[in-house]
């Protein structure tokens, strides 16, 4: 599969707001601060396994249509694992 430049700019974006975490631990900020930091960057992260999960079912669909094969089990795999993800 190859990753998209969405996908990457998003985890790029997670990893400033961890680098950004870490400074506001260094610096002594309110543990709320923190907290609200991290659940950003969690959802920064959940956000891209996302887009990584449909992205890859898309393609992995167009190419079981083309062969003319039955995709419910890589749908079926997909949802268990956004699912696992959670």
């Amino acid at each position: 599969m190859e990753y998209t430049n969405q996908v990457k700019n998003r985890l790029k974006r997670a990893e400033g707001q961890i680098r950004g975490v870490l400074h506001m631990m260094e610096q002594g900020e309110d543990c709320r601060d923190v907290v609200a930091q991290l659940n950003a960057a969690t959802t920064a992260i959940e956000r891209a396994i996302g887009v990584i999960v449909s992205t890859n079912l898309e393609q992995c669909v167009r190419e079981s249509v083309e062969k003319g094969e039955d995709s419910s089990e890589m749908v079926k795999q997909a949802v268990d694992l956004l699912i696992k993800s959670r």
